[in-house]
């Protein structure tokens, strides 16, 4: 029988994570799954956790919480096949948290009693893992939804400032109040793929899945099995711009607009040439004032336990 390791942050969600976890255990009875919950306690928690469920073969290791956890048992399960464990451990994802966008990019069901059920029926996709390496992480950090550089990353941290609001609400606001904090973009060079572009940048985003922020679709054609980093570079534009470039995200129709450039790479490295670059990996702080960033992406390396396509239709 599949052995089943729940890894809940009681935190996600402003609190959603440990009220859920009563009916996860319920729901999990209920679909008759042999599982083990435990819950986190400090940063980087869910990642040691993860390693040793690996080294105690478990075949399903479960992320419950935002996107913060699923990038925490993310790494501990790639830094467990680093280590040499079983490489056919799976990951599952019950959405507690706030964006949940890596489980939109990965095709995990949005709510996490759609997800006990996938859970049960057990229907596994493969896909591709980011590794970045700079910032706070020089050893580098795996991340399996996007990394995002300059506007988008301020916008991140201005929206964890917020106390009453959350998800989506919360990351329109903080965009809004973003305008007016970051608006001076830092030059910088990017390359990808043999290809090498220079100037001043608002914002990149280097994309496995294909949106930030619960609702701003910055890869909208983005797949996280295509072996593909999909990568869209805003240049500086004025206050009135920006205003007008929100509502492209949001629908996913930004590519036409003049001030963007869309790419596909497999290696992407972005250097301040001039400024800093603030960034993030999954929601999760890389950087604030960095220098340089280097992206790889590995093909294939994680089943995700997702809901089968015409389940998900």
């Amino acid at each position: 029988m599949t052995k089943h390791k729940i890894i809940v942050n009681p935190t996600s969600g402003r609190g959603a994570g440990e009220r859920a976890a009563p009916l996860v255990e319920q729901m999990l009875r209920g679909h008759g799954l042999d599982f083990d919950i435990v819950r986190t306690e400090r940063p980087w928690h869910a990642a040691e956790l993860a390693q040793q469920a690996c080294a105690d073969k478990y075949d399903v290791v479960v992320a419950a919480g935002g996107d913060g956890t699923a990038n925490e048992v993310l790494n501990g399960l790639m830094l467990a096949r680093q280590a040499g464990a079983n490489n056919s451990v799976a990951m599952g994802v019950l959405s507690v948290g706030r964006g949940n966008d890596f489980a939109f990019g990965v095709g995990a069901p949005g709510d996490f009693q759609t997800g006990c059920r996938a859970l049960a029926q057990g229907h596994r996709r493969a896909i591709d893992v980011g590794r970045v390496v700079g910032g706070l992480y020089p050893q580098g950090r795996y991340f399996g939804n996007g990394v995002g550089i300059g506007f988008d990353a301020v916008v991140g941290f201005e929206a964890l400032k917020m106390k009453r609001l959350t998800g989506f609400p919360s990351y329109i606001v903080a965009a809004l109040k973003t305008i007016f904090l970051y608006y001076r973009a830092p030059r910088v060079r990017i390359e990808y793929d043999g290809q090498t572009t220079t100037l001043s940048s608002l914002m990149v985003s280097v994309m496995n899945g294909r949106r930030m922020g619960g609702g701003f679709m910055m890869g909208p054609e983005a797949q996280p099995d295509d072996g593909l980093f999909d990568v869209c570079i805003a240049r500086q534009v004025s206050r009135a711009r920006i205003f007008a470039l929100i509502p492209r995200f949001m629908n996913g129709t930004q590519a036409t607009h003049p001030a963007i450039t869309t790419a596909r790479a497999q290696r992407v490295v972005v250097t301040a040439l001039e400024g800093s670059l603030p960034a993030h990996a999954d929601g999760e702080t890389l950087c604030v004032e960095g220098r340089e960033l280097a992206m790889e992406l590995l093909p294939r390396q994680i089943e995700i336990i997702c809901q089968a396509q015409e389940a998900a239709a």
